[in-house]
């Protein structure tokens, strides 16, 4: 038995949540999904019973965007194993590591049982690594294993906490996607962390630095002050005008740059009369790419932060990974040039973090880009066989799939890198310039709202008009 079907026997020993019998309707999906995200927000704000502080680790806005997660709290891990599995088993059947076609309904099947399995397996490791690294209490001396003012039992109490928690998001995610709500669970915490994160930046009357963070209670007090021109540039994680401004531009931006299409003119060889197109998205491989550098990015930083906790002797290495000022900020390693800068002000201070920060993230999503048009059936030869299948041809061209995969290539290519270019370039935009939510946060955002609005208005449809169900097979 192979490591898949070891995973996917390992699910069926773990509860799930059954499909419901019917359908059911618009308005009782919207329902259930309003609690799976109240249950969310909850966790989210419920702290970890047994910890002395939340703990701390670099760039936390970043991985708590990406990952829909909380620190010190229920939500500490988010949906970062679910994630995190996907990823990885998506690049393993992408390489052909693993032998899965997702085509087949069977191969799909065990390749989504298998990753709840491994989300599972993750949580438990990151949950271990979390309570051994002493991350919520004192480290008493130099090995935060042997030497952390927690008790054994505390650990075992957080590290239940933080697995079970996470079980409970698989849970709320398949009870939405397999009918009960509307979207995904992931898709669902990840806007609901946006918006958060959104409201926070401009309403938030916490006051840190002798300044709201957020930008109108700032506006506010500057006017009283008489001092509006440090409403403009202000400091990472704080709300100012420059940011603000760049979150509706990018919004807008991106609305308007989803809605372009290329269209490729084809024709039914029965019916020459019949023609039509096959259009296809300009942001062809749309937020995918930049999804998956800020997985992956989150994922390093993490990583990162538990390694730092375990050489804070060794010196040299600790700040390779990590280094910090006297105030505990991140100046430094790995984790400062894998994270955003965060504001205008940052980008100004250090260019080489932001040069950095931004060929990094370019070249990777380019890449990913290119792997996901690969292993998502969305590559030429994919969509050449599709309109094979659909008895539809491109006029002037025989009906050969691989004359027909090399004219699909010079659009289907050309359309993944430029796509894959551009919405990284307006992540790293917004990231540099200090936009409210990170530019990363934001392109999720816009895209899942986007989703949400297509499928109401697709299920309010077929309420509306019940003939429609039976025609499509509903």
């Amino acid at each position: 038995m192979g490591v898949m079907d070891a995973l996917a026997t390992m699910a069926k020993y773990i509860p799930t949540v059954q499909k419901p019998v019917r359908k059911p309707g618009l308005y009782e999906r919207l329902f259930w999904t309003a609690i799976a995200l109240v249950v969310y927000i909850l966790m989210a704000n419920t702290p970890l019973y047994g910890i002395a502080s939340p703990g701390a680790g670099p760039n936390l806005i970043y991985v708590e965007i990406i990952f829909a997660s909380n620190r010190g709290t229920l939500m500490e891990l988010g949906i970062g194993p679910i994630v995190t599995a996907g990823l990885i088993m998506q690049i393993l059947v992408g390489a052909k590591l693993i032998d899965l076609d997702l085509s087949n309904p069977e191969d799909r099947k065990k390749f989504t049982a298998a990753q709840k399995s491994f989300a599972l397996l993750l949580a438990l490791f990151e949950a271990i690594m979390y309570s051994m690294a002493c991350r919520y209490w004192t480290v008493t001396g130099t090995n935060p294993f042997f030497e952390c003012s927690a008790t054994p039992l505390q650990r075992i109490l957080v590290t239940v906490q933080l697995f079970l928690a996470t079980y409970m998001v698989i849970l709320l995610d398949e009870m939405i996607q397999k009918g009960w709500g509307l979207g995904s669970g992931v898709s669902l915490f990840i806007l609901a962390g946006v918006a958060q994160r959104l409201m926070w930046n401009l309403l938030s009357p916490i006051v840190v630095r002798s300044e709201p963070i957020g930008f109108i209670p700032f506006l506010i007090t500057a006017i009283s002050q008489g001092n509006l021109a440090a409403v403009v540039m202000r400091g990472r994680g704080a709300g100012d005008l420059v940011g603000l401004i760049t979150t509706f531009v990018i919004i807008f931006l991106l609305v308007y740059l989803q809605g372009m299409k290329v269209e490729i003119p084809v024709s039914s060889p029965r019916l020459r009369s019949i023609k039509s197109r096959v259009p296809l998205k300009f942001l062809y491989v749309t937020n995918i790419p930049v999804l998956l550098v800020g997985i992956l990015y989150s994922d390093i930083l993490v990583f990162a932060s538990l390694s730092r906790t375990y050489l804070q002797g060794a010196g040299g290495i600790a700040d390779i990974l990590a280094k910090y000022d006297e105030s505990g900020r991140l100046i430094g390693g790995l984790a400062y040039y894998l994270s955003p800068p965060g504001s205008i002000l940052s980008t100004i201070a250090d260019p080489i973090h932001a040069m950095v920060y931004a060929i990094g993230v370019l070249t990777l999503a380019t890449l990913f880009g290119l792997m996901w048009v690969e292993i998502s059936g969305l590559s030429a030869s994919a969509q050449a066989e599709e309109l094979v299948r659909s008895g539809m041809e491109i006029p002037g061209i025989r009906r050969n799939p691989r004359i027909l995969e090399r004219i699909l290539a010079k659009y289907i290519k050309p359309l993944t890198i430029l796509s894959s270019i551009i919405v990284a370039s307006i992540a790293v935009t917004a990231d540099l310039l200090g936009a409210y939510g990170t530019g990363t946060g934001i392109l999720l955002a816009v895209g899942i709202v986007q989703q949400y609005y297509t499928m109401i208005a697709y299920e309010r449809t077929l309420e509306a008009y019940p003939l429609l169900k039976r025609l499509i097979g509903e």
